[in-house]
């Protein structure tokens, strides 16, 4: 303070013919002690009343009045400037402190003479929680020590970290005025309570950051905790020395500084000679060249004495303190401010002009100090704002111990409103970054599921099944056609699939629709070949020709219903899936009710039944048909066919194997109705096959017929719940399509087999027996035909039983007055 006053005294420019005086006082660091030294400020403003003193001669007495004071400097400590400010506010002296930070002095309405050349401690606050952010540490522990400072930087930081979130305070500790025994070692304990917190934000003093720091070595806890301190930590030596490798890593803040060179040549020169106008800087010579000064030196002990001759910087170490830039700048901020009132109360006055001499308003003094802008000692701005309050300007510190094992503290950054941080160096040089945080963060595909009242910690939830993460905080189910991705962090189509040629489960039945299509088509040329010969036209040719039709069908339809769904192809298999089996079962219906009604007309007359004729037959059979194709052009219209994709039906449980089956929009019931009426066709079929079931054998193929119906009933109660069975099943369109060619292809193999290969056998390898046989009238038939049934019932039949087959080769129509030839054969065909 003394250097800078002497420069602005021997500054010609500034305060020109004025010269400023100090009066010093020492605080002892103590707000109370404080307090009463500065009532020696404001003493020359008390008016003292003499009336009931009086001198020995009757005189009034003469009171010495103090130096008027114009403003303060100071305090260092918070504490302290808070108390005196409450005193030098009633008399309106303008104060500018060098160093208190607290948040509180920046409350204009309670300190509104107070000015500072330093950040408040929300500046502090705000910077330390960026550095916390930019370490990517969400969960810490504060540690302060008891008073103004500490505690007020502390619930700044709270402050700040409750408002822009993203922060949470684990615990947040106090360090007493006068800690206890063991005070310490509790206070690392319970830190560790919350050992996730590793990181520690101080605003401590210089002694209790040292005893912390004890503390955790004495714990065994180096290492473990990652140290955030304020500015009355800064980058001093003291709280480190002997805990170098305890304090590795911490990072600390102080207001930015530039080291003042012409004051290192001032100081270096001072000695006891020539600096005599500082009351304190005996006391100093002692301390620092660990001496004593006579015998009133204030060092107690056998020390060396003082030579005089010690110099600063050489018998000493010297660093400069680091906060003479900010009082420099207080001093100068004082004089600027003094300098702008003189040129507006006293412009062109030499000197002190009589409205600044005889009594200066302090509100108005007040009001220059706020408005000063010029550059202080470091070369930075020096301006306040509204509030009193310096810009925020910090360096950013890391106390690392390098390679050589070197303890140092190192610039590592700097935060001016915005944070600017280069390398760091962490544990024996480790790169990667601490963790300080409560839970780590969630997978992709987990959701936060945070704890209730501390949004820093939180347990990670998978989305499960069919969700995805949405959000930080939410899983959602994806849209119906769609799974979650890999990761789960959001939705992709479900694969479409749908029964390819390769497929197991297609070349099966198309093996057999195959072969089924080859031997039927070799059945249909073989009757188109000798379709003039007696077991062709016997068997009714138009008939089999219907049937071999159905049977062809039956077989072919293993193509459509294998094949790519579009909407050409789901028509013709509305068409064709019931058709086949239509075709085949109207036929056989029409030959066993024929064979029927020629039996029971019998029973009764002579004459031959009506409608018996191959023509009549045709009618029938198409009429039959016709019903099957008219439902279909019914389902047609109300309902046009179309593909859809079904997703429903290989929805697993797990996504990855869930597939959308490309299908025609053919329902279960849909499908049951299209071969319901062919199912009614067979069992009416079947129950006719019964009824003539006493008809001799292989006469007119009733035999053979009801064979082929009960084998077909079988396959067909059998695919019934094979089919339904598997409607849950993941596998339901690959086991109901195949299914169901194959029921379809086995009954088309049973009618083939039974009705008609026999035939062809005999037709190719046994030619000799398809000739033509002598003729018999119907009654001759129909006798035969009971008098073999009486036969078959007594169990009594001759060798060589009479066989016959009923010619259905009439190509014209016969009355009942006209004979009916039939042949006769002893040779079962």
């Amino acid at each position: 303070m003394m250097f800078a006053i002497d420069l602005i005294n021997k500054d010609p420019d500034l305060l020109p013919n004025i010269t400023l005086g100090a009066r010093i006082l020492d605080t002892c660091s103590r707000d109370t002690y404080a307090l009463e030294q500065s009532l020696t400020f404001v003493q020359a403003l008390i008016e003292r009343d003499g009336s009931d003193v009086r001198c020995a001669n009757g005189d009034p007495p003469i009171f010495t009045k103090p130096d008027k004071i114009v403003g303060v400097i100071g305090a260092a400590a918070s504490s302290v400037s808070i108390m005196v400010a409450n005193i030098l506010r009633l008399f309106k002296i303008p104060q500018v402190s060098y160093a208190s930070t607290a948040p509180e002095l920046s409350d204009n309405t309670r300190y509104d003479f107070f000015s500072r050349v330093v950040p408040p401690d929300s500046y502090q606050a705000q910077a330390m929680m960026d550095i916390v952010t930019a370490m990517e540490w969400n969960y810490v522990s504060t540690l302060a020590s008891e008073g103004n400072y500490g505690e007020s930087g502390v619930e700044a930081f709270i402050q700040i970290s409750r408002e822009t979130g993203g922060v949470c305070i684990a615990q947040s500790l106090k360090i007493p005025r006068e800690p206890r025994t063991g005070e310490f070692d509790k206070i690392i304990r319970r830190l560790l309570e919350t050992s996730n917190a590793r990181a520690v934000i101080m605003f401590a003093n210089e002694d209790d950051i040292r005893r912390i720091l004890d503390a955790a070595k004495k714990n065994n806890q180096t290492g473990h905790f990652l140290w955030v301190g304020s500015d009355s930590w800064g980058s001093k030596i003291s709280p480190v020395i002997g805990q170098e490798r305890v304090s590795e890593g911490a990072i600390t803040i102080l207001p930015k500084r530039a080291s003042v060179d012409a004051f290192d040549r001032y100081f270096r020169s001072r000695s006891l000679s020539n600096n005599r106008r500082n009351v304190w800087f005996a006391e100093f010579w002692e301390e620092n060249f660990n001496c004593k000064l006579g015998m009133h030196g204030k060092r107690p002990g056998s020390l060396k004495k003082c030579t005089a001759l010690e110099k600063v910087g050489r018998d000493s170490s010297y660093e400069q303190e680091g906060k003479v830039q900010f009082v420099m700048d207080a001093v100068y901020a004082m004089a600027h401010a003094l300098h702008r009132m003189h040129r507006e109360l006293c412009y062109g006055y030499p000197g002190l002009c009589p409205r600044m001499a005889s009594n200066i308003d302090g509100k108005e003094l007040l009001s220059h100090i706020r408005a000063v802008n010029f550059n202080g000692s470091a070369g930075t701005p020096v301006v306040f704002n509204e509030n009193g309050d310096a810009p925020g300007r910090y360096d950013i510190f890391q106390y690392q111990i390098s390679n050589r094992s070197i303890a140092e503290y190192r610039v590592i950054g700097s935060w001016t409103n915005k944070l600017h941080l280069k390398a760091m160096r962490w544990k024996m040089g480790d790169p990667s970054l601490p963790a300080s945080v409560c839970s780590t963060p969630c997978r992709a595909g987990e959701r936060k599921k945070v704890v209730k009242g501390v949004p820093c910690c939180w347990h990670c939830e998978r989305c499960e099944g069919y969700h995805y993460q949405a959000s930080e905080f939410t899983c959602e189910l994806c849209p119906y056609e769609m799974r979650p991705d890999v990761n789960r962090t959001g939705c992709v189509a479900i694969p479409i699939i749908k029964l390819e040629w390769h497929s197991p489960w297609a070349i099966f039945p198309v093996f057999i629709s195959m072969l089924g299509i080859i031997a039927t088509s070799f059945v249909i040329v073989t009757f188109v070949r000798y379709n003039d010969t007696p077991i062709v036209r016997a068997s009714g040719r138009e008939m089999s020709y219907v049937l071999l039709t159905g049977i062809f069908l039956c077989y072919a339809i293993t193509f459509l219903m294998i094949a790519t769904p579009d909407v050409g192809v789901c028509s013709f298999r509305r068409i064709f899936l019931g058709l086949g089996m239509c075709f085949s079962y109207a036929a056989l219906l029409t030959k066993t009710n024929r064979i029927h009604r020629i039996f029971e007309q019998g029973k009764k007359s002579v004459t031959a039944p009506r409608f018996i004729s191959p023509a009549s037959q045709l009618i029938i059979t198409f009429s039959l048909i016709s019903v099957q194709l008219m439902g279909v052009f019914i389902w047609f219209a109300v309902d046009p066919p179309h593909t859809v994709v079904d997703y429903g039906e290989q929805r697993t449980q797990d996504p990855t194997s869930a597939r959308g089956v490309l299908k025609c929009d053919i329902s279960d019931l849909s499908l049951i109705c299209s071969l319901g009426y062919s199912i009614l066709l067979m069992v009416t079929c079947t129950v006719y096959a019964i009824k003539t079931r006493g008809v001799p054998e292989t006469f007119n193929e009733a035999k053979p017929i009801g064979f082929t119906m009960y084998t077909t009933c079988i396959i067909w109660l059998a695919f019934i719940p094979i089919f339904f069975g598997t409607s849950q099943s993941a596998e339901r369109m690959y086991i109901q399509t195949t299914t169901l060619t194959i029921s379809l292809s086995l009954s088309a193999s049973v009618s083939l087999g039974m009705l008609y290969m026999p035939k062809v056998y005999v037709i190719l390898f046994h030619p000799e027996q398809n000739v033509p046989k002598r003729k018999r009238s119907f009654k001759a038939i129909v006798t035969a035909a009971t008098m073999s049934g009486k036969l078959g019932q007594k169990g009594d039949r001759p060798n060589g039983e009479v066989k016959t087959e009923l010619c259905e080769s009439m190509e014209t129509n016969t009355s009942s007055t006209k004979t009916t030839y039939v042949s006769y054969s002893n040779h079962a065909i």
